[in-house]
C-alpha cells in the first residue's frame, strides 16, 4: 500500500467532519474534547489508500472524550474510516449519515459507561474486519527473537495473543505461512542481523511464490526496529508486510487479517498505559524450568547514548496482583527460577487503583535516591515500590530462585538490599550498569552519578551482602572520550572485580540526545581496540573471582547436558555463573541415589574455573532452602580459614 504524503493536510478536516457526527454518541454529556485534533494532525503512523474518491485511513489512535463529570479516556482504539474529500458539503454530510459515525472511532460507545478491562476492550469488534477475518485458522507463525531478555518475555505474550486466535506454532522456519522477527535496536550491530536476516526472508519468501499450491509467506517485524524504522520498513523493504511495535502485539491478529486484504499493517504508537497485565504469556520451550515475567515497561531515564526511551515508551508498572498471580501459575507448572523483567526494573512503582489485598500503600512516599545518585525526571510518589514486589513474589514459593534485572544503580534503597540479604530464594547477584569509570564521561551521558558515588554504592552493597556477585555493563568510545578517561574505565574494572560484564563500543542512535548534540567522534578503530582491552581486563579479573571461589560448596539449579560432553551436566549458582559437573547419580537426602534431572537443587563442590565457569564434583541432591543454608553457612568458614 501506498503511503501519501498528501493525506495529512486532508486528515486535518476530519476533526469539522467527526464533531458534525457528535450526536451519535450514545449516553448523554458527551462533547469532542479539543486533543481529539491534536490526535489526528499528530498521528505518527497512518496507511492510506485512495479509492474512488476518497482516502481510507488505517491509524491507532487513544482517543480523548470530556464527561460532564470528569475526563475519560478510551485508549488502544484502532480506527478505520472513510473521509471524504469532497468540497461539497452536503454531499459529505449524507455521506457521513449513510457511513460509519462515530461510534465506529470509539469502540466503547455502545457500552456501559465504565472504564473498560484490556480483555473487553479486545472483545470489541475491529471496524472494517470481520471477526472471522481476524482468526489464524490454523496458520503456522515462526517466530526469530533477537536482543534481550524482555524481547524473550515481548514474543511469549505476541505468542500468547495469536494462539489465542487461532494461529498454530512452526518449529521450523520453511514450514511458517508467517514469520515474525522480534527486533533490536539497541546498537547498530543488533539492527544488521535484523536486516541480514529480512534479506534471506525476502529470498524465501520468492522461492514460495514459485511453488505450485503454496500459501505466500508474511513476514512481520515487532519490537524496537519497528518503532524505529517503520518508514523504511514499509517503503523501502518491500518484503515485509506488518510492522508492530512494543505496545502494539494485541494488534496483531488485525494487522495481520489486513495484509490478507492487500493492506499494508502498521501500528508502532507507543503508549503511556500497556503493561499486557492481563495476558499469560506462552513460553516458547517445552520444558519450562525458568521463566521471565516483565512487570514494567519503558524507561524514564533518558541517558544521552539509549534508545530505549524512545522506542518502549514511558515508565510504566503492571500492578502488583497481576504479577503475584501470575507467578502463583509458574509455581504451579514447576518453573524453578523466576526473572522480573524492566527497562528500568527498580524503578517499578504500582500506583494503580487495584485491590491489594491487605498491603500498606502510601500515597507520598516519594522515591529515596541512593546517596550521590540524581535522576532527571521528577522523583515518583505513593503506590507500591520494588521492594513491595521482590517481597511479595519471594514469599509466594521459597523453593523459586528469584532474580530481577536490568536494574539502574539509583534505585537501590537499604530496603531492597535487605530483601537480598534475608530472603534465601532472592539471589545474591546484582547487575549495576555502570557504562563508564570517568565522572566527566558519565556526566555528558546523562547518567546522575559519579564515578566515586559508584564505588561507594558498591562498597556498601559488598558490606551488607558479602557474597554478593556483580555484573556491570560498559560502553567504550563515546562521545569525545579521550584515552586517560578510558583508563578511568579500565581502573573501575580493576578496583570492582565484576563476576559478569557486558562490553560494547559506542554505537551512534538516531533520536537520541547525543544524535542530536554531541558529535561521534572517536574512530571506529580506537573504539574496537579498546572494547579489545576492556574485555582482557575483564577477564583477568574475573578468572581471579572464580578462582577464589574453588573450595566452596554451591548450591547449583541443573539445566540439562552440557554443550561441550554429553557426560556433564551444566547449571547455574546463586551468582548466575555456570557451573558444570559429571553426570552421575547422587544421593538425595533420604540417603537414596538418584540420577540428576533438569530442575534439581544439587550441592556442588567447586574443583576448577575459568574465567567464564566453574567446574566441579556434585555431592547431592537438596532443597533451595536446605542448600542455600548451607552453603552460607560453608561460605563463611571457607572465608574464616583464608584470613589464617
Amino acid at each position: 500500500m501506498a503511503i501519501f504524503k498528501t493525506v495529512r493536510p486532508r486528515v486535518l478536516s476530519v476533526y469539522q467532519r467527526v464533531r458534525e457526527s457528535h450526536n451519535m454518541l450514545q449516553g448523554p454529556g458527551y462533547r469532542l474534547f479539543s486533543s481529539v485534533q491534536r490526535e489526528i494532525t499528530n498521528c505518527s503512523s497512518f496507511a492510506a489508500r485512495k479509492r474512488s474518491g476518497s482516502y481510507r485511513i488505517f491509524s491507532a489512535h487513544s482517543w480523548y472524550i470530556d464527561k460532564s463529570e470528569g475526563f475519560g479516556r478510551c485508549s488502544h482504539l484502532h480506527t478505520s474510516s472513510y473521509i471524504s474529500n469532497s468540497s461539497n458539503t452536503p454531499k459529505a454530510s449524507r455521506k457521513l449519515k449513510e457511513g460509519p459515525g462515530l461510534e465506529h472511532f470509539i469502540a466503547n460507545s455502545g457500552l456501559p459507561q465504565r472504564a473498560l478491562s484490556v480483555r473487553e476492550l479486545e472483545k470489541v469488534s475491529h471496524p472494517y474486519v470481520q471477526v472471522e477475518d481476524i482468526s489464524g485458522n490454523g496458520r503456522k507463525v515462526y517466530f526469530d527473537v533477537y536482543g534481550c531478555q524482555m524481547n524473550v518475555s515481548d514474543t511469549e505474550v505476541a505468542w500468547s495473543v495469536l494462539k489465542d486466535h487461532g494461529y498454530v506454532r512452526a518449529t521450523q522456519l520453511e514450514q511458517a505461512d508467517v514469520v515474525l522477527v522480534m527486533t533490536c535496536a539497541i546498537r547498530e550491530g543488533a539492527e544488521d542481523k535484523v536486516w541480514n536476516k529480512l534479506e534471506y526472508l525476502r529470498a524465501l519468501k520468492k522461492k514460495r511464490l514459485g511453488r505450485k499450491n503454496a500459501p505466500p509467506m508474511k513476514v512481520g517485524v515487532l519490537g524496537c526496529m519497528a518503532e524505529r524504522l517503520k518508514k523504511k520498513l514499509v517503503e523501502q523493504e518491500k518484503s515485509v508486510d506488518v510492522v508492530a511495535g512494543p505496545d502494539s502485539y494485541r494488534d496483531l491478529p488485525r494487522l495481520l487479517a489486513l495484509v490478507d486484504k492487500g493492506e499494508a499493517a502498521v501500528n508502532v504508537l507507543l503508549s503511556l498505559e500497556e503493561t499486557y497485565a492481563d495476558i499469560v504469556p506462552v513460553s516458547l520451550t517445552t520444558s519450562r524450568m525458568s521463566a521471565f515475567i516483565s512487570v514494567m515497561r519503558g524507561c524514564d531515564n533518558m541517558c544521552s547514548y539509549c534508545i530505549v526511551p524512545f522506542t518502549r515508551g514511558r515508565e510504566r508498572s503492571r500492578d502488583i496482583q497481576s504479577i503475584l498471580d501470575e507467578v502463583r501459575h509458574l509455581s504451579d507448572q514447576g518453573v524453578k527460577e523466576i526473572t522480573l523483567l524492566g527497562q528500568n526494573v527498580n524503578s517499578y512503582r504500582d500506583v494503580s487503583e487495584t485491590n491489594h489485598q491487605g498491603l500498606s500503600v502510601t500515597k507520598n512516599d516519594e522515591t529515596q535516591l541512593v546517596k550521590g545518585f540524581k535522576t532527571l525526571y521528577k522523583p515518583k510518589k505513593g503506590g507500591l515500590r520494588f521492594a513491595d514486589l521482590l517481597d511479595k513474589v519471594s514469599q509466594i514459593n521459597p523453593e523459586i530462585r528469584i532474580r530481577f534485572t536490568s536494574p539502574h544503580p539509583k534505585d537501590f534503597p537499604d530496603e531492597v538490599l535487605y530483601l537480598i540479604k534475608e530472603r534465601n530464594n532472592i539471589c545474591k547477584q546484582i547487575h549495576l550498569p555502570a557504562q563508564s569509570g570517568n565522572t566527566r564521561i558519565l556526566e555528558v551521558m546523562r547518567r546522575g552519578y559519579t564515578r566515586e558515588a559508584y564505588i561507594e554504592l558498591v562498597a556498601h552493597i559488598r558490606s551488607l551482602i558479602p557474597n554478593v556477585a556483580l555484573s556491570s555493563d560498559f560502553i567504550c568510545g563515546f562521545c569525545s572520550e579521550t584515552e586517560s578517561e578510558f583508563q578511568d574505565t579500565l581502573t573501575l574494572l580493576e578496583t570492582i572485580k565484576y563476576n559478569f560484564c557486558y562490553l560494547f563500543p559506542y554505537s551512534l542512535r538516531e533520536k537520541t540526545l547525543a544524535h542530536r548534540k554531541l558529535v561521534d567522534d572517536v574512530p571506529q578503530s580506537v573504539k574496537v581496540e579498546r572494547l579489545n582491552r576492556m574485555v582482557d581486563v575483564f577477564r583477568s579479573e574475573a578468572t581471579k573471582v572464580n578462582r577464589d571461589q574453588i573450595g566452596q560448596q554451591q548450591l547449583v539449579l541443573v539445566e540439562g547436558i552440557s554443550k561441550r560432553s554429553k557426560l556433564h551436566l551444566v547449571g547455574r549458582n546463586d551468582g548466575n555463573t555456570r557451573v558444570i559437573f559429571p553426570n552421575v547419580e547422587v544421593e538425595n537426602d533420604s540417603g537414596a541415589t538418584e540420577q540428576i534431572q533438569p530442575g534439581d537443587y544439587i550441592s556442588v563442590m567447586i574443583t576448577d574455573s575459568s574465567s567464564q565457569v566453574l567446574k566441579g564434583i556434585p555431592l547431592r541432591l537438596t532443597t533451595l532452602q536446605a542448600g542455600t543454608s548451607d552453603s552460607n553457612e560453608q561460605y563463611l568458614i571457607f572465608k574464616r580459614s583464608e584470613s589464617y
